[in-house]
């Protein structure tokens, strides 16, 4: 395609994911405190568990209506019509998938793992965190804001979210030729010591296991890319071999 094409595309393709964004914002809007009740379960039932009382709370007056426009915003972007626009936009790039094939498991494998991350976070992860965290400050009196509740909530199962596309990545990487499973495999330790460092950032609370329940899925999710390397390495191998 020449250049001029290209640029068109890009184009049209932003334009659709701003209307996408705009429509989720708008679908998503009614439903912003519903949204944000099963958000803040997580804090509820962790305060329950340790015998406090009360819930969050709010330090400004236009605290709860930025927190609604937040949240709405938020779920607009994850409702599958934003993440189809930008999976079939942004990310579906002809110089990596080279045959339309790859199109549709590329589009299901993204949409699916980045659910189960964000579950994962919502329902394990973000619950431990913040028994241990109350649970540590217990002699204390929480009063957390609604604010800083939605950043952290936002950074631990998005987070998760975008950790659990790691196969999709190393796809690309290895059909690009930019990977391999045996490189992956050499770099085994590396890779581990990273993950953990990269868990350590990341996990809201200072302990190790919060952080190992960070780390296992990530250290999980490397032993499948390194079999979905290997997979993309071998086909070709073969291909290039029936030649």
């Amino acid at each position: 395609m020449p250049l001029l094409a290209h640029l068109e595309e890009l184009r049209r393709r932003i334009i659709c994911s701003v209307v996408a964004v705009l429509a989720g914002f708008l679908s998503c809007w009614s439903f912003a405190d519903r949204i944000f009740g099963l958000m803040q379960q997580p804090i509820i039932q962790a305060l329950r568990h340790h015998g406090l009382g009360g819930g969050l709370v709010y330090l400004n007056p236009t605290e709860p209506f930025n927190l609604y426009l937040d949240v709405t915003f938020v779920a607009g972007h994850l409702q599958p019509l934003h993440l189809c626009s930008i999976n079939c936009g942004g990310l579906s790039l002809r110089v990596c998938i080279a045959r339309k094939r790859y199109a549709l498991p590329f589009l299901l494998s993204t949409v699916g793992l980045f659910i189960a991350g964000g579950l994962f976070g919502y329902k394990m992860v973000y619950p431990a965190s913040l028994d241990f965290l109350i649970g540590y400050g217990q002699r204390f009196q929480p009063m957390i804001t609604i604010g800083e509740y939605t950043k952290l909530f936002v950074t631990v199962t998005i987070g998760l979210g975008l950790i659990f596309g790691m196969p999709i990545l190393v796809f690309f990487l290895a059909l690009m030729r930019v990977i391999t499973a045996r490189w992956m495999w050499r770099n085994l330790r590396y890779s581990i010591l990273a993950i953990f460092i990269i868990a350590a950032i990341v996990t809201p609370t200072a302990d190790i296991l919060n952080m190992c329940l960070f780390a296992a899925p990530m250290v999980a999710l490397y032993a499948i890319s390194m079999a979905v390397a290997w997979l993309v390495n071998s086909r070709r191998e073969r291909g290039a071999g029936s030649i």
